[in-house]
């Protein structure tokens, strides 16, 4: 009996050898294929996370910067960022806060600078109402600096719906310095629509239409 089982054995060995002998190296190869994948996987989330925290340090460098109002200093942070950390989310947020500063400062440039780190961002930020906000500040200064076509196809690249009343309102803007008074009031119209009907902003909408001789439709039900 116990003959029997070892030549069973060796039977099972033999077939196993040969086996192996002609899928090891696939299995192998397979074998090393997921390995190699796994390890690179859980190399990219721990890159992912040393990204993260290291923008994240930088861009607590850029907020000490912003109040104290170190202009050259936060544009170098945010330059570096942008090299090196652009795909975090600290990056367009960065971009925002050197926008705000350098129209803050007053200085020769400030325009300049800031139309530069908002274009960043409306072009290069994943979050879409990121790239709205940017839009939308690009397109008022567009506007003061008489940039008018540039800023309509800036507004035009805003397709956020939460923000559509607020492109609107830009646009009835847009138009009034272009003295299209017919595109504006159709603008400002669509803008006090998309507003909630108790909002300060609707009400500075109001005061913009009744500029223009129009009186906006009262919310339904009211009287």
């Amino acid at each position: 009996m116990a003959t029997n089982l070892n030549l069973e054995e060796q039977d099972q060995l033999d077939a196993l050898k040969h086996f192996w002998s002609q899928f090891g190296g696939l299995i192998s190869a397979v074998l090393l294929v997921v390995l190699l994948a796994l390890a690179g996987w859980n190399g990219y989330r721990f890159w992912q996370g040393r990204q993260a925290a290291q923008a994240s340090a930088m861009f607590d460098e850029i907020e000490r910067a912003v109040a104290t109002s170190e202009l050259d200093l936060a544009q170098r942070a945010f330059s570096d960022m942008k090299e090196r950390f652009a795909s975090t989310s600290y990056a367009p947020q960065a971009g925002l806060l050197v926008a705000k500063l350098a129209i803050d400062s007053g200085k020769e440039d400030a325009a300049a600078t800031a139309s530069a780190a908002l274009q960043w961002v409306a072009d290069n930020a994943s979050d879409e109402g990121m790239r709205a906000v940017a839009a939308l500040r690009l397109s008022a200064l567009m506007i003061d600096a008489k940039q008018y076509e540039q800023a309509h196809k800036t507004l035009q690249s805003v397709h956020a719906e939460a923000f559509s009343a607020l492109v609107q309102d830009r646009l009835g803007d847009l138009y009034v310095q272009q003295s299209k008074t017919e595109d504006a009031k159709a603008a400002y119209l669509k803008a006090f629509a998309g507003m909630d009907a108790g909002s300060e902003y609707r009400r500075l909408i109001k005061i913009k239409l009744n500029a223009l001789g129009v009186e906006p439709p009262a919310p339904a039900g009211a009287g």
